[in-house]
């Protein structure tokens, strides 16, 4: 946005989410209970940008000035709800890895997980291969009267473990947020990466001798996601810092954003189901509430979704790279001649919103340059309908 808003000699406004950052509406509190934690909500935060975005053209003498609203991820899924439900307030949306589809049963529950995998399958079959044993030679410490001293000994971890599943939990956001960050450059986006980490992992893995434990090279792998920089002396398993604001997340989950996920036998993590009722039972025990299991798709669709967006929306741009392991849950597919998919083969999550640089490959220039071309429509097809209204 920073690289293109000179060309549309736009104004960039950062609208923070309530609930997140500093935006806090009771304070301190806001967080205290289920009686002020009930004003976080997709809706809510929908309804503030469009009182903030009138507002500020009012004050900006600028009441004709056409808005395209941006997102990626849940931002995504914002931008293009708040195309259909703000249609005279933003002319346009550029939804990056926007999944918007994975609720109810309408995307496969174990999509996102078997994503992740093939990425990993699709580097090296090797390196799939050990990640999909460790979790077992993990689990065998259950039973091992030393295990948790062993852990934190392989591990490295500043303090003693109190549980294995910390280690299981630290490995698998390691796993998880590399495929979604499988930039094709060096970035710092959820941690500091080198160019496609998931390759850079797998090296790591493929590098070990065949005699070294499945749980030796998952560390080292899993190390390279929390230590490229080389900064940490040792690892802290439990007790971490909400660094990327997952709580408030952990909030929306347990009430509307309810996204069923499973682990298939295909993927490279342990066998999983999902169960509304055991959901529900954990929703209720952490903050006294009930999720809406329907709602998203009660309030924004979901269902028949070309169909739908056919007969009564337009201008939004659904753009995903097929790395992205949400992209699976996104739109790929063209939808009509102004709702269109732009999808590339490697990119991962939201690539295309991150900032050019000189090593850019020639897909993801490509796509950027189709997202400013459709937008430039977008804006000289309404400047046209003023003139001629």
């Amino acid at each position: 946005m920073l690289d293109i808003a000179p060309k549309f000699q736009a104004l960039l406004v950062f609208i923070e989410h309530r609930f997140y950052g500093e935006s806090m509406p009771f304070g301190n509190d806001s967080y205290k209970s289920a009686e002020t934690l009930g004003y976080l909500n997709s809706q809510q935060a929908l309804a503030d940008f469009a009182v903030l975005i009138r507002s500020l053209k009012q004050n900006l003498s600028s009441e004709a000035s056409p808005v395209v609203v941006f997102g990626g991820s849940y931002g995504g899924m914002l931008a293009a709800w708040f195309r259909l439900k703000y249609p005279h307030i933003a002319i346009g949306a550029l939804a990056s890895s926007a999944p918007i589809l994975q609720f109810d049963d309408i995307t496969p529950w174990s999509s996102f997980y078997d994503a992740v995998s093939q990425d990993y399958k699709d580097t090296s079959l090797n390196c799939y291969e050990v990640i999909k044993g460790s979790w077992a030679e993990l689990d065998a410490f259950f039973i091992h009267k030393e295990g948790l001293a062993e852990i934190s000994r392989t591990f490295r971890t500043c303090k003693n473990v109190r549980s294995i599943y910390s280690a299981r939990n630290w490995l698998w956001t390691a796993f998880v947020y590399t495929a979604m960050v499988n930039y094709p450059t060096q970035a710092n986006f959820m941690m500091p990466l080198p160019a496609y980490p998931v390759q850079e992992m797998c090296k790591i893995i493929d590098g070990f001798s065949p005699t070294a434990t499945k749980l030796s090279r998952v560390f080292a792998a899993a190390s390279l996601y929390y230590n490229y920089s080389q900064t940490e002396k040792c690892f802290n398993l439990e007790g971490e810092a909400d660094a990327h604001g997952l709580h408030g997340w952990d909030w929306q989950a347990c009430t509307e954003m309810v996204m069923p996920m499973t682990c298939s036998e295909e993927s490279m993590f342990p066998p999983s189901s999902f169960s509304y009722k055991e959901f529900a039972e954990i929703c209720m025990e952490k903050y006294k509430v009930k999720p809406r299991q329907h709602w998203i798709t009660t309030e924004f669709g979901g269902r028949r979704i070309d169909q739908v967006l056919k007969s009564f929306a337009s201008n939004i741009i659904f753009s995903n790279g097929l790395q992205d392991p949400w992209s699976r849950g996104s739109v790929l597919k063209n939808i009509s001649t102004n709702i269109v998919a732009l999808v590339t083969e490697k990119g991962a999550h939201h690539v295309d919103f991150r900032a050019a640089t000189k090593e850019d490959p020639e897909w993801l220039i490509m796509q950027r340059r189709q997202e400013v071309e459709v937008i430039q429509k977008w804006i000289n097809e309404y400047y046209l309908d003023i003139k001629q209204g």
